[in-house]
């Protein structure tokens, strides 16, 4: 697997790695550095600082391959490593909540993935628990509305203003196509507490399109 494309099975990337291959490390570099980037901000203050600590991994990353034991993907192995100098060097500067402890689903009011409000009650003599105002169709294709200029916006958005843990989680397991088993290994987060916060993330977003609609 080579970063998201997983075009090269993860023992030839190691041994190209291992063999000093610049091309691999570049392309291994380009793909994964962004996000990389994005996840440093969850723990640090500024882009400075995450730059640095995105720099610093790719260090571990050369310095580390010959120990590269294969338990994990070679991009969930990178990500360890970046939380890792993202967590020691948030708690330097002194404003870091370590990600996994920054939320913990025992402890937060659980969020509907719809407002309750939208359904009849349980007592109702007819239909209890059903559609009071159901979701509207979409006016055109799918595809003509998620590439409208407005949607994507509306989109960027609302996903810019989730919050951080709910953000990575989703950037990783909707964009990324990680899968929750590489995202609580990466963030080092349980399952239960991986899986709330995608769901409320998707959450939001999806009530910030229904809304854009309703405007429509």
């Amino acid at each position: 697997m080579l970063a998201e494309g997983r075009a090269i099975d993860d023992s030839v990337l190691v041994e190209r790695l291992r063999a000093g291959d610049e091309a691999a490390f570049r392309t291994l570099v380009e793909a994964l550095d962004p996000v990389l980037r994005r996840v440093a901000h969850t723990y640090v203050p500024s882009d400075a600082v995450a730059d640095e600590v995105v720099q610093e991994t790719w260090l571990g990353v050369l310095n580390g391959i010959d120990r590269f034991e294969g338990r994990s993907s070679v991009r969930t192995w990178v990500f360890r490593i970046l939380v890792n100098r993202a967590k020691t060097r948030g708690e330097r500067e002194r404003r870091t909540v370590p990600f996994a402890s920054a939320f913990d689903a025992s402890r937060e009011p659980e969020v509907p993935a719809v407002d309750p409000g939208r359904f009849e009650a349980v007592d109702h003599p007819l239909v209890p628990v059903h559609w009071a105002a159901p979701p509207d169709a979409w006016r055109g294709s799918p595809e003509a509305r998620l590439h409208a200029a407005e949607t994507r916006a509306a989109l960027t958005a609302a996903f810019e203003g989730l919050p951080p843990a709910q953000r990575e989680v989703v950037l990783l397991r909707d964009v990324h196509g990680w899968t929750s088993v590489e995202v609580c290994n990466a963030l080092d987060l349980s399952e239960t507490n991986q899986r709330v916060l995608l769901h409320r993330g998707r959450t939001r977003l999806r009530q910030a399109l229904e809304e854009l609609h309703d405007e429509q």
